[in-house]
């Protein structure tokens, strides 16, 4: 629990923020393609075909307790965070559901095995997502980054609404005050 107590405490004010480089600003009314992503509740999740309003917030990778992260994360703008990210919208699942969010999905290019080990351990009320094929990510041209040889969204959140992204919070820091950020937006923005 020590090791997963680091990847929770992050004190947000010795971390590089990152800017908006201006990567998101094409997604807004953007359809959603029509594909299949492994979730780690066993189901292929088609985000495309979902029905009402959709939450699906990205994030580089969560960290493993016992693994070290990459090599140089804290000094990457908005690399660290993606548990407290999580572990936010986990808190807030609830209240995202009744201000109109059908759905809430974490997204990431980790593996279906890697996301199953971070739900299961943080105790996700929601699936997760996985991009590893990176489909998702380039047939949205999604911000991405490479690190250590891997490519990795950058930290957003999306709001879909039946199938076309209506939405987009990017540059996310502190990320977890992110879910709070679209609880808000979701409540001035009644579907």
């Amino acid at each position: 629990m020590a090791g997963d107590r680091a990847l929770h405490d992050v004190d947000w004010s010795t971390l590089p923020v990152p800017e908006d480089d201006g990567a998101a600003r094409h997604l807004p009314g953007r359809a959603l393609p029509d594909l299949e992503l492994a979730a780690t509740s066993g189901a292929a999740i088609n985000l495309a075909r979902l029905a009402g309003r959709t939450v699906v917030f990205a994030y580089p990778m969560t960290g493993t307790p016992g693994r070290a992260l990459p090599d140089g994360w804290d000094a990457i703008p908005g690399a660290r965070g993606c548990t407290p990210h999580a572990c936010a919208f986990r808190d807030l699942h609830q209240d995202l559901s009744r201000a109109g969010a059908a759905f809430v999905f974490g997204l990431s290019t980790q593996t279906e095995s890697e996301q199953r080990e971070a739900a299961d351990r943080l105790h996700l009320p929601f699936a997760l997502l996985s991009d590893a094929s990176l489909s998702l990510t380039r047939a949205l041209d999604l911000p991405a980054m490479d690190v250590g040889g891997k490519t990795m969204i950058k930290r957003l959140a999306l709001i879909v609404r039946d199938g076309a992204i209506e939405h987009v919070f990017y540059p996310v820091f502190p990320p977890d005050r992110n879910a709070g950020d679209v609880l808000a937006w979701l409540k001035a923005h009644p579907a």
